[in-house]
């Protein structure tokens, strides 16, 4: 203990998304940060941060000022990379509306809904495995299996390649313990090539699947020419597809596990009533959201509480803040399956929305469904689980659970 927590007196509030002691519980952290930094700056890795919900919507918001161009990630605007064309996470308006377009037409409503038979196939064949088990890894044996069945579905890599495909795109995002994402020497954001022989084969044999809709896709750039989009603009489309979706989805099955282990009274409600699942995957992802803060680069100097932000600095938007915010939420810090979530920013706001928001959301439904009907009570010892080593994501490396 230090003479200053001796006497009372609180060091200065210090945040480091790379600090894996503080990412164990962010919280108490952010809480500071709102009160006492709302325009936090981390002199060490030279960046600045956002954590009360007010200010985390206008950043969302004001692409023009809080932009997108250079990457969503702080250490790939940081590292002044080069963005490629078609990169939706990491472009503005108008390019940026172009290309979403592309993709909203398979993410609409009715096309997602269309997708739970065969989300729910891959959900009774991975759990009727584990039938008759009293412990597994609930990462490993389910939460990481199915949005890289969906996922690979949709985007029409066969079943046999899906797990190398997930392992690399994972191995991309993973960071060393207490330190940032390292990037690559050549610069390069991800391994579009990875899915180079699959667009290439799908020209000559097309599919009733994203690929090939990607490769027939006809549209009006920037410079109002009508074209396809180049083989290199499909590579990165893949790309940021395949890490998204099954990372994101992946955690956020993962964080239903523990916390629903944590609070075995509302797990024996959602049992009871399966009714009550939707609003039980809401209330998870505002309490523990899988990415808790977007990164952008600011292009003009922000005034926001007295302080100044620099144009051409990065700044973080920590959106796991603004869920927990106390003047948007009663006892933020309490898990309620029956709290009425209706300002939750964990897929963001504004042009960049999560797409594949309500495919993630349907994935986690089914998943809970299928798995509380297996298996309606476990435990989880959270002394030995660790957190997934990335700048990106937060959720579990392994979730090892026991039955009964």
């Amino acid at each position: 203990m230090t003479a200053e927590s001796r006497m009372g007196i609180e060091s200065p509030v210090y945040w480091d998304p790379f600090d894996p002691d503080i990412a164990r519980d962010p919280y108490p952290v952010y809480r500071r940060m709102r009160a006492e930094a709302p325009v936090y700056y981390n002199d060490v890795h030279d960046f600045y941060a956002l954590s009360r919900f007010e200010d985390v919507d206008r950043a969302l918001l004001d692409w023009q000022t809080f932009s997108s161009a250079k990457g969503p990630i702080l250490e790939i605007i940081k590292a002044d990379i080069e963005i490629p064309p078609g990169t939706l996470i990491m472009d503005d308006p108008p390019s940026h509306d172009i290309y979403r377009s592309l993709l909203s037409r398979v993410f609409t409503p009715k096309r997602v809904l269309s997708l739970e038979p065969r989300i729910r196939a891959y959900c009774v064949r991975s759990l009727d495995r584990l039938a008759g088990l009293d412990q597994f890894d609930l990462m490993t044996n389910f939460a990481n299996e199915i949005p890289m069945r969906v996922i690979g579905m949709l985007l029409g890599i066969p079943e046999d390649d899906q797990q190398t495909i997930r392992d690399k795109a994972d191995h991309n995002l993973r960071t060393e313990r207490g330190k940032p994402m390292q990037v690559p020497e050549d610069r390069s954001i991800g391994n579009p090539e990875l899915f180079a022989d699959y667009i290439d084969w799908r020209r000559d044999h097309p599919a009733d699947d994203l690929m090939t809709e990607l490769i027939r896709a006809e549209f009006e750039d920037v410079h109002g020419v009508r074209r396809t989009l180049t083989r290199d603009e499909i590579l990165t489309y893949v790309n940021v597809l395949a890490g998204a979706g099954n990372e994101t989805t992946a955690r956020l099955i993962g964080w239903l596990g523990s916390l629903l282990a944590e609070h075995p009274d509302q797990r024996a409600e959602l049992v009871a009533d399966p009714s009550l699942i939707p609003n039980a995957i809401e209330e998870t992802l505002r309490f523990e959201p899988i990415g808790h803060a977007i990164a952008r680069y600011v292009t003009t100097d922000v005034e926001l509480h007295g302080a100044t932000v620099p144009a051409g600095s990065a700044v973080t938007i920590i959106v796991a803040s603004a869920n927990r915010d106390e003047t948007r939420w009663d006892e933020p810090d309490r898990f309620d399956i029956h709290r009425k979530v209706h300002q939750l920013r964990t897929f963001g706001m504004g042009p960049h929305f999560c797409l594949g928001n309500a495919l993630a959301r349907l994935e986690a439904r089914v998943a809970l469904e299928e798995f509380l009907q297996r298996f309606p009570v476990w435990s989880v010892d959270r002394d030995v689980l660790e957190l997934s080593s990335t700048s990106t994501v937060r959720g579990w490396a392994a979730l090892p659970i026991t039955i009964g």
